[in-house]
């Protein structure tokens, strides 16, 4: 016989384990458009140069942190979708 240990969590890590879920995936994304977006205007406005794209990854990460932030500092968590 094998002995297993049940991890349980408790609900203020869950919370917290569902924020980081949202703030990181929410990172990804928006870094994810600002580089699309910095190569489209790199390649149709500016020639390929490479500070376009590097401007729409910056702007992306700031957003998700600035987003993050929010996630982190709001009393309500999560937004929630009311059917």
């Amino acid at each position: 016989m094998s002995t297993e240990q049940q991890v349980i969590s408790t609900p203020s890590q869950s919370i917290l384990n569902d924020r980081w879920d949202v703030v990181i995936s929410n990172t990804i994304v928006k870094t994810g458009l600002g580089f699309g977006v910095g190569v489209l205007a790199s390649v149709i406005a500016f020639k390929r140069r490479a500070f376009p794209v590097w401007l729409g990854v910056g702007f992306g990460l700031g957003r998700g942190y600035a987003e993050g932030d929010a996630v982190f500092r709001s009393n309500a968590g999560l937004r929630t979708v009311k059917a």
